[in-house]
């Protein structure tokens, strides 16, 4: 596995550790189908989240938000539609997007995390 692949396992890793410590439950990760992938997909109480996590070393050229363009929201949207058809439920489907910025990589101490929920317009 390249450096880049375990960096984006430690991000995703990172993630899902913080929607745990925020009462949410891990339903799949790295979630695939042939349009596309969902890093996490996390249920709390009375949503269905599918996460995409953006790890960068600062925000210096733009925020991490900010490659979670259009199109990447319509193959975000299409693959959560298969998802949601091989697993029905009740709960209310919601796009976050969660930005981890770690300035030394996997190496960074304590990485700044931030969570933008219903991040999808």
């Amino acid at each position: 596995m390249g450096r880049a692949n375990l960096t984006g396992a430690w991000g995703e890793a990172l993630a899902a550790e913080y929607l745990r410590r925020k009462k949410y439950v891990i339903v799949a990760s790295g979630y695939r189908s042939r349009f596309g992938e969902i890093d996490l997909i996390a249920k709390n109480r009375k949503y269905l989240v599918f996460v995409e996590v953006k790890l960068r070393r600062s925000d210096s050229f733009a925020q991490a938000r900010e490659y979670v363009d259009s199109r990447k929201q319509g193959r975000i949207r299409t693959t959560a539609e298969v998802y949601l058809s091989e697993n029905p439920t009740n709960l209310q489907p919601r796009f976050d997007v969660i930005e981890i910025y770690a300035p030394l990589g996997a190496d960074t101490k304590d990485p700044k995390i931030l969570h933008m929920e219903d991040a999808f317009q």
